[in-house]
């Protein structure tokens, strides 16, 4: 069915494009399938063998005064975000090994004094990827005895601020999965007691503001992806080849994918202004707050399309960072990345169509293929340091029983 975008103020639910969906389900307005394409939904509906609903008291408004359509949109940019987000960290880790960072920033003691759940988790899957006494890095060996002493800070605070956007993922996707589990039109029947009653589960003001308030966590995966990869362009910074390709006087390499991520980033900028502190007063009155909930999730949906565009340029950046590395190997979960993002593009030796490479690694996100690259090789990293912590453990009790007995003989 054709649903209108716009329209809603997410107030009495999300009337307009409901409407829409209801005109098909009636037989009326346009409905589109797989067989028929796009015709008039009566005989869409016919070449199916169904008839068009019939509605009774009360039906009509059951089906279009609730928050489908914020919800809706909001559920894909919140999994879409998830799945950004996790496979953000493997990007990031894979960017720091090529710059040549170090991973002490991610010690567990350091993140255990600021014991904030994502923080942990993205430091935990950094350290996964980047321990060299697991899976030993050749690039992190040559640069061993170098006497930087610290990393900018969108490679050494990447937990403190990935982190807050898989908090941030984490609390949203409670709102909407309790959203899409709630009775939100108007008025509610209460069978039971026999009673109905008019009231407001309809306005959209829950998913309306966690919509704004993931619109602006998981944009800054991209703020921080974008300065990576100015950094992996850069020479100054990243001491490789000016836009990480050959004959710079020659080639552009990778400088328009950054001015591309550059400019999503910019866009996100004003797509973050949040949609739900604005209200205006419909229906004569009595609508006299709105959510603007429609706004918010369609925003939230664009910001985290951008986001998966701007980490598949620092993806295919950091991956064409290693070759100029070569023949040093990095550790073994992120040179199966390296694969991965080599199974379907190749190396730049000199300029060519950049887009379908983007588009290639994009892909690679959404079907999470870099996240399944890499999660056996963490969760095995994982289980290796929970064994070692239990051995401690168990040692320092026996250490203390022994000094126990010795003291009571």
């Amino acid at each position: 069915k054709c649903i209108v975008e716009q329209g809603t103020v997410g107030a009495s639910g999300d009337l307009a494009p409901l409407s829409h969906l209801a005109l098909g389900m009636m037989g009326e307005g346009s409905m589109w399938s797989p067989s028929t394409g796009w015709g008039d939904a009566k005989y869409v509906l016919e070449s199916h063998n169904l008839t068009p609903i019939t509605l009774s008291a009360k039906e009509g408004l059951a089906l279009i005064n609730g928050t489908q359509l914020i919800t809706s949109i909001g559920a894909e940019a919140t999994e879409r975000a998830g799945m950004v987000a996790r496979q953000a960290d493997v990007v990031a880790a894979l960017t720091l090994e090529v710059l040549k960072g170090t991973s002490r920033a991610f010690d567990s003691d350091v993140h255990k004094l600021r014991a904030h759940k994502g923080q942990g988790l993205v430091a935990k899957r950094l350290r996964a990827l980047r321990h060299s006494a697991t899976y030993p890095s050749e690039i992190a060996q040559s640069h061993r005895f170098c006497d930087r002493v610290q990393d900018a800070y969108t490679l050494r605070c990447t937990p403190q601020v990935h982190g807050i956007t898989h908090d941030t993922i984490d609390f949203v996707r409670g709102i909407i999965t309790t959203e899409m589990n709630s009775a939100t039109d108007n008025p509610i029947v209460l069978a039971e007691r026999g009673e109905t009653i008019s009231a407001g589960n309809f306005h959209g003001e829950y998913p309306a503001k966690a919509l704004d308030y993931l619109a602006i966590g998981v944009h800054e995966l991209a703020a921080m992806s974008e300065r990576r990869v100015e950094r992996l362009v850069n020479p100054a910074y990243s001491e490789l080849p000016a836009f990480l390709v050959k004959d710079g006087g020659l080639n552009s390499g990778f400088m328009l994918a950054h001015c591309t991520a550059a400019a999503l980033v910019s866009e996100n900028k004003t797509l973050c202004h949040p949609a739900s502190v604005d209200s205006l007063s419909t229906s004569a009155g009595t609508e006299d707050h709105v959510s603007m909930g429609g706004f918010a999730a369609r925003k939230c949906l664009q910001v985290v399309r951008n986001v998966e565009k701007v980490i598949a340029i620092e993806l295919l950046a950091a991956c064409q960072a290693i070759e100029f590395l070569r023949p040093l190997k990095t550790t073994q979960p992120l040179e199966e990345v390296y694969k991965v993002v080599r199974s379907v593009v190749s190396p730049w030796d000199k300029d060519r169509y950049m887009s379908p490479d983007i588009q290639s690694a994009g892909k690679l996100l959404k079907e999470e293929k870099i996240w399944h690259a890499v999660k056996l090789h963490m969760e095995q990293y994982n289980s290796k340091q929970d064994i070692e912590t239990r051995f401690v453990t168990y040692q320092s009790i026996f250490l203390l029983l022994k000094v126990f007995f010795s003291f009571k003989r």
